[in-house]
């Protein structure tokens, strides 16, 4: 199976959920609102440092990308498993493994940035 063979469900639904957030991102950037996460808990939150690394990567500055967030890349992973009803492979197992992997990347990297530690 391909993913192109792979059937999107509810497309209409998901892309209104998706312009809705990228709306929501676009008005915390523009306003420069706090993290609310960090603004109620004073640590940063799993994904702190995103939209500096997708920045970074526009500028085709890869090394800043991940120095940002250096999960920055699962991002359009999990966009594909949104769109892709969450499988992406044949084998059911393989899309729990990669979706625990990008998990365990987010809270690896999350408690490295609250213990400080730069690596």
């Amino acid at each position: 199976m391909k993913l192109a063979d792979v059937k999107i469900n509810n497309i209409r639904d998901k892309a209104l959920t998706l312009l809705i957030l990228c709306i929501v991102l676009a008005v915390y950037k523009i306003f420069d609102i706090p993290c609310v996460f960090d603004l109620l808990l004073n640590i940063p939150c799993p994904s702190c440092g995103m939209t500096r690394a997708y920045i970074s990567l526009l500028h085709l500055d890869f090394y800043g990308a991940f120095s940002m967030h250096p999960m920055f890349w699962s991002v359009p992973v999990l966009l594909l498993y949104y769109l892709f009803d969450w499988k992406l492979f044949k084998a059911k197992w393989l899309d729990s493994l990669v979706l625990v992997l990008i998990g365990a990347g987010f809270l690896i990297n999350w408690i490295v940035k609250i213990c400080g530690v730069v690596l």
